[in-house]
């Protein structure tokens, strides 16, 4: 969890680049981003150098080169602002642009990262704002996985409302848990057709380093496939793009499959059933125009809603067998029109729909009160549905309102992830629980409605009045004191 002190750090951040000429959201973090950065990989390169003088050997895969050392954070930040202005701007800059170019194959285009970072700017307009802001983050500490976290998501969130096309952040900790109940393996080929800064494929790599460690690194083979082959995100936001690249590469992952895609509009065959997990939260925008969706997607449902095409889109990239974990709208659960039912008859009838978890509409505040749920569900083309597990999330650890202040102790998530995975034992639970499990056919018997009302029953506590002759003789003996009382005090003041 972001402290305090932390956020003050950023706030007199991002109030110095405002005042000092940037003042658009989305190039303060991009700026901001660059700057963390080359600082991390200044870090890296001391640990490296520090494993090596430890063990008396050269360092392994150097981030600098001998005759690069003037690039380090530790060494320009020591020099004078005009200086280090024209190293970061001629120099360093120009370096990390072109991070990841040469990986053995001497190819300067396989790199994704590099790939993105070519229309990358350097927007600081002077050495003074330059050298203020280098001096500020260097009292941040970027070596604790989960302080590098928090410093990202709050940086992300000083952007206070939602984003063109219906873009919102998915909090760090609500991608968490559905990474965890998806449980990834090194096999698993992951994919985030709206991935913008790559939240989820980054939660997903933690998850799987955490478990899977002496697997993905095993061999050069499971090496290459985990910063190559398995991460896949696409989104056509190119400073979306850049972010999400750096984080990844930040985040251990060298090599991973960031493409510039407008997912809805681009039909391509090759990414037809290659996925074997998707982990998103798309935009929902409302509508788009028929002829502006690709084609396939509207023969799976005629809709010009992007709530629909995206669930679509999902089920043509999954594989047989492929599992996803998606954020929807509440609309999705319950709409009524022929595209609704249609959709949730697909996923319960023709596919197996896992779960159905159900948000309070402030996880997403301050930029949006919608109402949302997770769908859990598992593509097979030929139904499996039996039972689906229902749960009514009450509490993500956090208030409901546009603060979103922590409050330690009310959560539901982990009681969510403790009976996703004992969910043998759900069959036993009441519908008056926060969460059971319904038969198919009950779903389809209420038209495929997927609104956790419709299931849940709420317990009404009985209220016991007392009979009415007992309310009034009480009431008469109230007024019989009160009229004896006024002739006392009546008496005393003759």
């Amino acid at each position: 969890m972001i402290t305090g002190e932390l956020k003050s750090k950023v706030d007199r951040i991002w109030d110095t680049m405002w005042s000092g000429g940037i003042s658009n959201p989305l190039s303060v973090i991009e700026q901001l981003t660059y700057l963390l950065f080359i600082k991390r990989l200044d870090e890296l390169h001391t640990l490296k150098e520090s494993k090596a003088n430890r063990l008396k050997q050269p360092i392994e895969d150097p981030v600098f080169a001998p005759d690069q050392d003037g690039l380090r954070w530790s060494r320009f930040k020591q020099t004078a602002p005009e200086t280090m202005f024209d190293i970061i701007k001629d120099e360093v800059f120009p370096f990390i642009k072109q991070l990841g170019t040469n990986n053995g194959d001497g190819d300067p285009e396989d790199s994704t990262y590099s790939h993105h970072m070519k229309d990358a700017i350097f927007m600081f307009p002077k050495a003074s704002l330059l050298a203020n802001i280098v001096d500020q983050l260097d009292g941040i500490d970027m070596a604790d996985r989960d302080t590098k976290g928090d410093l990202y998501e709050y940086m992300l969130g000083k952007i206070a409302s939602a984003g063109q096309n219906g873009q919102f952040r998915t909090p760090r900790h609500i991608i968490k848990l559905m990474v965890e109940m998806m449980d990834p393996s090194p096999k698993d080929i992951i994919c985030d057709p709206a991935c913008g800064t790559a939240g989820f494929l980054i939660a997903a790599s933690e998850n799987l380093v955490d478990h899977h460690a002496d697997e993905i690194y095993k061999t050069e083979k499971s090496r290459r496939r985990f910063n190559e082959g398995t991460f896949h995100g696409f989104d056509f936001d190119p400073t979306m793009l850049r972010i999400g690249s750096m984080n990844m590469l930040l985040h251990g992952v060298e090599n991973p499959d960031i493409q510039y895609k407008d997912s809805l509009a681009q039909a391509e065959a090759g990414d037809a059933e290659k996925y074997s997990l998707i982990l998103a939260n798309p935009p929902f925008a409302g509508s788009l125009d028929y002829e502006s969706t690709a084609k396939d997607l509207q023969q799976i449902v005629k809709t010009k809603k992007t709530e629909l095409l995206f669930l679509a889109l999902f089920l043509r990239l999954l594989q047989t067998g492929g599992r996803a974990a998606v954020i929807v709208p509440d609309g999705v659960l319950f709409g009524s029109s022929k595209a609704h039912k249609s959709l949730r008859t697909m996923l319960v009838e023709d596919q197996k729909l896992d779960a159905v978890i159900s948000m309070p509409s402030g996880v997403f505040k301050p930029y949006a009160g919608v109402s949302t749920a997770i769908l859990l569900f598992t593509k097979t083309n030929s139904g499996g549905t039996e039972h689906v597990w229902f749960y009514d999330m009450q509490a993500d650890g956090f208030s409901l309102d546009d603060k979103r202040t922590p409050q330690e102790g009310k959560t539901d998530l982990p009681d969510i992830l403790q009976r996703w995975k004992n969910r043998d034992k759900e069959m036993e639970r009441a519908r008056t629980d926060k969460s059971f499990l319904v038969p198919k056919a009950e779903i389809a018997g209420n038209d495929y409605d997927l609104s956790i009302n419709r299931y849940k029953e709420v317990e009404y506590e009985a209220v016991e009045h007392e009979p009415p002759q007992v309310i009034l003789e009480r009431l008469a003996k109230l007024e019989a004191e009160i009229a004896k009382g006024r002739e006392e005090l009546e008496g005393m003041l003759q």
